[in-house]
Order: C-alpha cells, then sequence, then structure tokens
C-alpha cells in the first residue's frame, strides 16, 4: 500500500510539473520577477516579526524560506519586501544555528586545531571541518559567477512566483525519490570530506529561489546513504557559511543606503523574531526526523507548488 501511494505521489507530481509548464508557459517562465528590490521596504513592527517567523520557520526546514519569504507577504497584501530584507534577516536564522551548535562547532575547531598541531591529517574534527569548507566552495563560485554574469538576476524570471512554485514540484519530486531510494545507513560519525563536497554541490541548487537550501542537501544527504537526522544536522552546519556570507553582503548594501529608525526598528524586530523561530524549527526538525521520515514536507511542497500556479492561472496572484 506504501509503495503504491509513493508511486502515485511520484506521477501526480510529475503530471503537476508537466502540465503547469505547458498550461501556462508564458505566465510562469516569462513574466519578470519583481523582488529584485534594493534596500528595506517601509514596513511595520508586526509584519517584520511575521516574516522574522516565516524565514525561522522555514529556513531549517525543507520547504524553502525564499518561496514562502515571498508568497506569504504577497497573499498578505504586504508586496515583495525586497530581496535585502529577506537576505538580512536570515542572520537571525544564522545565530540560532550557531546557538544550537555551539558545542560541536567548539569541539570540531578544537580538534581540528589539535589535529594540525600534531600533524594528524587523519583526525575526524579535521576532516569535517574540511569537508565544509570544500562543501560551501560550490555554492560560492557559482554565487559569483551568477553575480558576474546575470547582474540582473534577482529580477529574472526564475525569481517569478511560477518558477518558484515549479522549483517546489520539482524537489518534492526529487526529494520523494530520495526517501524511497536512500539507503540510511551512515550517522554523523561516518562522514566524509567527499560527503562535503557532494552534499556542497546540492546546497549549490539553492542558489535557485524555491529549491530550498535545507531541501536540496537533505535530498543529497539521503541519496549518498545518510540517516535523516545526520543529513540534516550536517546540512545546518555547512549552511553557516553560505547563509553568513550572503546576510552579510546584503547587510552591507543595507548599510550603504541611508536609514532611518522606521526601517532599523523593523529590521531588527525581523532579526530578532528569525533567530528565535529559526532555533525552534532547528530542534524540532532534528526530533522530528529521529523517528518520522520526510513525506509530510514532500507533500506540502508538492500541493504548496500546484497551489500557487492554480492561484496564477485563475488570476488570484500576479506572476511577479
Amino acid at each position: 500500500m506504501t509503495l503504491l501511494k509513493r508511486r502515485y505521489f511520484v506521477l501526480l507530481g510529475a503530471v503537476s510539473t508537466a502540465l503547469s509548464v505547458v498550461a501556462f508557459p508564458l505566465q510562469v517562465l516569462s513574466t519578470p520577477g519583481s523582488g529584485g528590490t534594493v534596500g528595506v521596504k517601509a514596513m511595520n513592527i508586526w509584519q517584520a516579526i511575521v516574516l522574522g517567523f516565516v524565514q525561522g520557520m522555514t529556513e531549517f526546514l525543507p520547504i524553502s524560506s525564499t518561496a514562502h519569504l515571498k508568497v506569504v507577504p504577497v497573499v498578505l497584501g504586504w508586496g515583495d519586501p525586497g530581496v535585502a530584507f529577506t537576505a538580512v534577516i536570515q542572520l537571525g536564522s544564522i545565530f540560532a544555528v550557531l546557538w544550537y551548535f555551539w558545542g560541536d562547532l567548539f569541539r570540531i575547531f578544537k580538534g581540528a586545531i589539535r589535529a594540525i598541531a600534531l600533524k594528524d591529517y587523519h583526525d575526524y574534527d579535521l576532516r569535517l571541518l574540511l569537508g565544509i569548507v570544500l562543501g560551501t566552495l560550490p555554492i560560492v563560485l557559482l554565487g559569483l559567477l551568477i553575480k558576474r554574469f546575470i547582474p540582473d538576476y534577482d529580477n529574472s524570471p526564475i525569481r517569478s512566483l511560477g518558477a518558484i512554485a515549479i522549483a517546489s514540484i520539482f524537489m518534492s519530486i526529487l526529494l520523494g525519490v530520495a526517501e524511497k531510494l536512500g539507503q540510511r545507513q551512515r550517522d554523523f560519525e561516518h562522514l566524509t570530506m567527499q560527503d562535503g563536497l557532494l552534499m556542497g554541490l546540492a546546497q549549490a541548487l539553492a542558489l535557485v529561489p524555491g529549491v530550498s537550501r535545507s531541501g536540496s542537501t537533505l535530498t543529497g544527504g539521503l541519496f549518498m546513504g545518510l540517516q535523516r537526522e545526520t543529513a540534516a544536522r550536517f546540512s545546518f552546519l555547512l549552511g553557516i557559511p553560505a547563509i553568513t556570507l550572503a546576510g552579510l553582503v546584503s547587510l552591507k548594501d543595507v548599510l550603504d543606503t541611508s536609514l532611518g529608525s522606521a526601517e532599523i526598528i523593523p529590521l531588527v524586530a525581523g532579526v530578532i523574531s528569525a533567530a528565535i523561530f529559526s532555533y525552534m524549527a532547528i530542534a524540532g526538525l532534528l526530533r522530528f526526523l529521529k523517528t518520522q521520515s520526510t513525506w509530510v514536507f514532500i507533500w506540502y511542497r508538492l500541493i504548496f507548488g500546484v497551489v500557487i500556479l492554480s492561484a496564477i492561472s485563475a488570476g488570484f496572484l500576479q506572476n511577479s
């Protein structure tokens, strides 16, 4: 029965994606995105807290924070908060992951330094740290290439709601396949440098809005034979450099503009809100994956994408 349900899911997802692209090709793929707003859009504290909640609860769940930060405010009638705002409040998520994994990070750095001093290059902590470094390179290099050759990437059609919805559907199918085929045999103590690089390549897919950094790395981890909790835990650690760099770059851009208290106070409120709810999401997901599969997220992403495309088709949402 379970096998039939999973086959039905893959079939439904594939059909939904195909019909979406065929039925709405101009709407989905040709409408420029309007999400490249530079700076911080004026909003009140309540709106910033809500968006911080959305960021916190979706950054580390495999459902795409970018997609939800674009869809939720539009549905609520607030408009797109802008690329800078959504990137800066990611700093709240970084505070949360550093807070949660502080003990692990301290052990890894301490062990790596000790290994270097002793010239023990087979030390586990050193290899794990190098794996995180190697895993960060793909998204950084690809991000630089995009910034160099596609300067208006944030305003491109790939950031439109339709494109984000299609990415969500596609990734739900991919995660479903990984959930079914993954062996889930290796725990955190059996990670290798190669795992870091492979998961880093998966993480680079998240540069496409709607893919989800957590979703792509969790999917990659399952394909690599990692246990669900191990894949999620390593995904969180791997995401620290990437999310920090993105947040700091956007923070610099924001600070270069003239911001008044009307923009700064909501921004700070959004960061704090994102930190609190990110911590809750991290703890909750790791606890959940100890005993449960990822199917709830798979179905959610599939339904989320189909609903967005249906709303665009019906004219309830503008594909911006």
